[in-house]
Formats: structure tokens, sequence, C-alpha cells
């Protein structure tokens, strides 16, 4: 969906494309959508792993390749001449830089060297945030972070500041070496503490990680560069993150379905509400209301049919899909090289050459899941085995079993 919003001025043209983002924002619906999706996602595969260091190993085999391969793609591009780096990376090259080894730049008022590095931002923070909860045991806290968040920003909105920690070029360049720092220190503690334990260091880090969302709140837009508009509304796009955790909790039975869908109310009224106080405008939240909706029919419909059997070519294009939004806007940056005036030819033509498009974004983005991604998950799997073996399973003895008629031993079992 948003690699089809980027290429739809280039073959619908410019004002269809506008016309129908006044009735539904197609980009931010994928994104919303992908937010949620992660939301229930991450935490699952935190848990499932039990170890900080083993989901800290596996998330940073499987983002960090494919992101620094879409930097090095751009830098070839732009070192020919056919592209240019962003005006504020050129700018503050030192902030941008130190932003980017973060996978932060958005939340430091800087433009991604591709633009779409913008919601990494957002996924890193909320991986910060989930691992420092669950460091303190407090994980399953889900409906409260969600809800709460999504009431911050409904009712302190204007009043949260956008740029406390960024507003001028020495504040930013402060803010993220110290982010540099931190981050580093917390991945660090994660990394080499020892297997299935958290001692002193990693609830340390887990503090810092929850800390974190202090930078949305307080510094979520910092420069005119920044994607989100105001804190507030990076604040809503975690609350849609912990939403996804809501449901992934109500499925598991760790918290009730009213409960559930009490806090997935609040998010979804937050998240209209919030553009309709804060910016006063009917067409707003007519946009946000359409936005929420089809997220939730959308994310609702796949819920349901989670048993069924996923067809084998969706799965291939879920195995791609990273590398698919890194790569498609340099593809696409370059699509006016290659065909000049596009908007301009007849529709078939236009019709032609987005399909043409198409097929070889996918083709680029299987190419980097093969050479990039593969590689670099199969180095996470070796890392894990070699840092952190699973640990053993305690054996059911028949002495731990209690006698006929107590109704205790299947509890036990069932416990064990």
């Amino acid at each position: 969906m948003v690699v089809c919003f980027h290429l739809s001025p280039q073959v619908i043209g410019t004002e269809r494309h506008l016309a129908v983002m006044r009735h539904i924002d197609l980009g931010k619906y994928g994104v919303l959508l992908f937010f949620l999706v992660s939301g229930y996602v991450i935490p699952m595969s935190l848990e499932r792993h039990g170890s900080l260091r083993r989901f800290w190993i596996g998330r940073l085999c499987r983002i960090y390749p494919a992101y620094l391969a879409a930097i090095a793609l751009f830098a070839l591009v732009c070192a020919f001449g056919w592209l240019r780096w962003p005006a504020g990376l050129r700018q503050e090259t030192v902030t941008g830089v130190l932003a980017h080894v973060t996978m932060l730049p958005d939340l430091l008022g800087q433009r991604g060297a591709l633009r779409v590095f913008w919601t990494l931002a957002y996924e890193m923070t909320f991986y910060l945030i989930v691992a420092g909860l669950f460091a303190w045991r407090l994980h399953r806290w889900s409906a409260w972070w969600a809800s709460g968040l999504a009431l911050v920003a409904l009712l302190l909105g204007p009043a949260l500041p956008n740029d406390l920690l960024g507003g001028t070029v020495a504040e930013r360049r402060v803010t993220a070496a110290v982010l540099v720092v931190l981050v580093g220190l917390g991945l660090l503690a994660y990394l080499t503490d020892p297997a299935y334990q958290k001692g002193r260091m990693v609830l340390v880090a887990g503090a810092g990680g929850i800390a974190m969302v202090l930078l949305p709140a307080l510094n979520g837009h910092a420069t005119r560069d920044s994607t989100v508009i105001a804190s507030w509304q990076g604040l809503l796009l975690l609350a849609v993150m912990f939403a996804g955790t809501v449901v992934y909790r109500a499925q598991h039975g760790q918290i009730g379905r009213r409960s559930a869908a009490i806090s997935l109310s609040v998010v979804g009224l937050g998240v209209v509400g919030a553009h309709w106080t804060h910016l006063g405008s009917g067409a707003a939240v007519r946009v946000w209301l359409a936005n929420t909706a089809a997220v939730a029919i959308t994310f609702a419909v796949a819920y349901a049919c989670k048993s069924r059997t996923v067809p084998a070519a969706l799965t291939w294009l879920g195995q791609i899909s990273y590398s698919l939004y890194l790569l498609h806007v340099i593809v696409l940056f370059l699509l006016p090289r290659v065909v000049p005036d596009l908007g301009t030819r007849p529709g078939a033509v236009r019709v032609l050459v987005g399909f043409a498009y198409l097929v070889v974004v996918i083709v680029v983005a299987w190419l980097a899941y093969r050479m990039v991604e593969l590689p670099g998950q199969a180095l996470g799997r070796r890392l894990t085995a070699r840092l952190e073996p699973r640990p053993p399973r305690t054996p059911v003895f028949a002495t731990q079993r209690a006698s006929p008629g107590t109704g205790r031993g299947q509890n036990e079992r069932q416990s064990v």
C-alpha cells in the first residue's frame, strides 16, 4: 500500500492523488497498519525468546543489514550524481550520522537518508520501551500504555513541547550524541547479561528504555524535517503500536477482553479526536476517521483468518517486504530519468510504466532479501547459538504429581 501510494502521483496524476487523500490517506493507512501489526508481533517475539539478549541479537541482525545496505545503495546513486543527500544531512552532517546510528533521525529533526526511515525511528523507540518494560516485569501493562499515550496526546497535545531537546543545531548534535551513548550502553547491557537473567545493569538499561517515551513526547517535531506534525502525533503512533500488543495480550488471556476493548476504543477515539481537536479541521477528522476505520477493519479481517493457511505468494511478499519498503523510493527517484515527464504521457503508458516499476522494485527487494537479509538472519542465529544456548527443559517426575482425586495433578502439570 505504501509503495502504491508513493507511485500513484506518477500514474494517476497529482490532482487525482490529492483528491483521494481528501477522503483517506492511504500512506498513513499503510503505516498505521504496519505499526499495529508490529505492536502485535514484537512482544510475541520477545516473550517467545524469554531473553533480552536473544531478542536484541535477532532484532539487530534482522533490521540493520538491510538498513545499512539501503544507505550504501543511496550513497552509490548519489556518487553518480543521480540523486542528492537531503539538505539537513549536508548542513548537519555530524548530527545526521549520529542519528542514523541509532535509527532515530526523525525524532531528532533530521530527514533520513531515505524519507521512509522515519517509521524506523518509532520502531526502534518501541523496541527500547518494550524491552525496558520486560526487564522490569511490567510488559503486561500494555492496555495502560496504549490508553495512557492516547489520552496524553488527546488531552495535553498542544501543551507538549515539539523541540525541547532539539530546537537548535547545537542541541540536536548534543542530543544525538547522548542517544548514541545511552542506546549503545543499553544494548551492551542486554547483550552481555548472563543468559535468562536480569542483572542490575539490565534494570538500568530497562529504565533508560522506558524513558525513551520522552523523546517523541518532548521532541516529536524538532524541525520541519520531522515527518510527524507534532509531539502528540508521535505519541499516537506509539499508542497504536501498544494497541497491537493489547490484542496479543487479550488473545492469550493475559488481560480481559473487556479491558482490551476499552483500551482499543480509547486509542481509536484518541487518534481521531486528537486530530480533530488539535487541527480544528472537519476535513482532518474525516480523513483520520477513514484511516482508523480502514486499519481496524483490515486488522480484524486478518485476525479472523489467522488460523487459515497463508498463500505462498503472500508469504513470499511478506518475507521481502522490509527490503521493498526501504528500497522502493530509490527506484522511484530514478524513474524520471528512465521515463521523463511521465505525468504528461497517455494513461495507458503511465499504467504500463507503473506496472513495470512494481515488477522492478519487487525484484530488487528479492535480491536484497537473498543477498543481505538472509545472511544477516543467519548471522543472528549463529551468534545466538554461541552466546545463549536455550536452557534445558525441566523434566516432570512422577513424584511431582498429586494423588488421584485431589484435583491438583492436572494443574501442577500445566504449570510445569
